[in-house]
């Protein structure tokens, strides 16, 4: 290993390219051996020798759901997409690798940030920041310069908008995240090196995927969202669309059987989960 550059896991596992220069490789078949990260590489050992892969190249990571169904043999698998080049790993410890490869990635940068770019569906009038990344297990966490401290914990994220558009005077990659501070919905902007950009989202968008959901809701279900989402108080939301208490913890007790709110006190105080959120904020955009 290079100097300064630390090994991070080595782990049997099984490896097998599927896309080269821009091309599907025939007849994939999975390879045997050892997969080991370093703080610079990703390094596949087998008997036909040695591959090695410059963490500087990967350019998104993507997990078993994204390849297609004839690579379903193995129980789990990372995707890591380098230019022209799609490579699957199968390391014994999944999740573990998954993090520490993320880590190895995003850990340390620098990055911009907008916190918060929206609070409660209102636009807020906040400048881009400098900050830095922290990749803890579940978490994203943002020091930013100006003092604050950002925590996005990945099964909070409710919805990921990946765009360019210009910051400070650039085009350049942005993030649009939306998860909760204090039980406030909220939207945090991050930009930066696209790389680290493009691995942060696809990191962000795996609590993204988990809180999607196809639920029907009626008119008034929908009412009530948008006015928690927008920072109503629960005890407030008879008043402010017009039903009486009773329908509205009725509406209370369906939104909390589907995973959409999570009761927090007795006395019918709720919270938006995340899948909630991101039904709000569709439905607010539809408006």
């Amino acid at each position: 290993m290079s100097e300064g550059e630390q090994k991070l896991a080595d782990q049997r596992g099984r490896f097998t390219q599927v896309v080269k220069d821009g091309r599907k490789v025939p007849d994939v078949e999975w390879t045997a051996g050892r997969i080991i990260l370093s703080t610079k590489r990703v390094v596949l050992v087998s008997n036909e020798g040695k591959r090695t892969i410059p963490l500087s190249n990967v350019r998104s990571i993507k997990g078993r759901q994204d390849a297609s169904q004839p690579l379903a043999q193995v129980s789990s698998y990372i995707s890591l997409q380098m230019g022209g080049d799609v490579t699957l790993l199968s390391p014994k410890n999944h999740e573990a690798f998954e993090q520490n490869l993320y880590s190895a990635i995003l850990d340390q940068q620098v990055i911009l940030a907008k916190h918060p770019a929206v609070t409660g569906g209102v636009v807020q009038d906040t400048g881009w920041e400098k900050g830095r990344l922290k990749i803890e297990d579940g978490e994203v966490d943002l020091a930013i310069a100006t003092g604050q401290f950002v925590e996005i914990e990945i099964d909070d994220v409710g919805t990921v908008e990946h765009h360019d558009q210009e910051v400070l005077g650039d085009e350049r990659p942005v993030i649009e995240v939306e998860h909760t501070e204090e039980a406030t919905a909220v939207q945090t902007n991050i930009s930066g090196n696209p790389q680290h950009v493009h691995v942060l989202a696809s990191l962000l968008r795996k609590g993204e995927q988990k809180n999607t959901t196809d639920v029907e809701l009626s008119d008034r279900e929908n009412e009530v969202l948008m006015a928690l989402y927008s920072g109503v108080s629960p005890f407030q939301i008879p008043e402010f669309v017009g039903l009486d208490v009773e329908d509205v913890e009725d509406i209370f007790d369906q939104l909390i059987e589907q995973g959409i709110l999570e009761e927090r006190r007795v006395r019918r105080e709720v919270q938006l989960k995340a899948r909630g959120r991101h039904i709000a904020s569709e439905a607010m955009g539809e408006e």
